[in-house]
């Protein structure tokens, strides 16, 4: 990492606005590092929003799986399978995108799971906190309040978010000065990843890259080509 910053050109440097990286100690004291040595860098390091997402949404899981397993022990079969079976992907979906049939799903479910709907709630007051446009100042007093509120309802399963939350502070609040996130060369790595899963017998470099090209470039460059012979004809 280090050795890739260091190959920035200078005149690039002050140009740089943000660096949006994981969690990773290594990322991390690379580019602390690199801002450190030069003057010129005065960009914000960011933890990016989706794998600050992941661990609450992760922890939500753990004990939605608690959840299911108490309740498929104490509840009748068919009371289990009306109200709790196939609940998985409601529950891992945000509610602002479920259907009303998926709701009332929830809703029954909740009524035998009140720390699960307690626990998907702070997950939905987390997420709008992140969805939500303001200051750094503002997103720290809706962040204080909601580790507040987890603390006071005893929602212990966000303990270790709360945890990760507070010993990455500052470098996850950098995120509401600009809002940038790795969305896009995650996506894009994700991409490659499975076109040289297609490639797979291509030894050559030279023939990989223009498996990329073609991939990622040729449809937009002879969809332009195309266009721009239509309008001359």
């Amino acid at each position: 990492m280090s050795a890739f910053l260091n190959d920035i050109p200078s005149r690039l440097r002050p140009t740089i606005r943000s660096f949006t990286t994981d969690m990773w100690e290594g990322y991390l004291n690379a580019v602390e590092a690199y801002i450190a040595e030069h003057d010129d860098v005065t960009a914000r390091l960011v933890v990016d929003r989706f794998h600050v997402a992941q661990p609450y949404r992760n922890d939500f899981d753990d004990l939605r799986k608690q959840e299911m397993k108490r309740l498929k022990q104490e509840l009748p079969p068919d009371i289990y399978a009306q109200n709790v079976k196939g609940t998985l992907w409601p529950l891992r979906k945000n509610h602002q995108d479920l259907d009303e049939e998926e709701r009332l799903r929830l809703r029954r479910l909740f009524q035998y799971a009140p720390r699960l709907h307690q626990a998907y709630t702070l997950r939905e007051e987390l997420t709008a906190i992140f969805n939500r446009a303001q200051t750094i100042q503002e997103a720290e007093r809706r962040l204080a309040s909601w580790i507040k509120k987890v603390v006071q309802l005893k929602a212990t399963c966000f303990r270790p978010f709360v945890k990760t939350l507070s010993s990455h502070w500052t470098l996850i609040i950098n995120y509401f000065a600009d809002r940038v996130t790795s969305g896009f060369v995650e996506g894009l790595n994700n991409k490659i990843r499975t076109i040289t899963r297609r490639c797979y017998g291509i030894r050559k470099p030279s023939t990989l890259f223009q498996r990329l090209w073609l991939d990622l470039e040729a449809r937009l460059f002879y969809a332009t080509k195309r266009l721009s012979t239509v309008s001359t004809t």
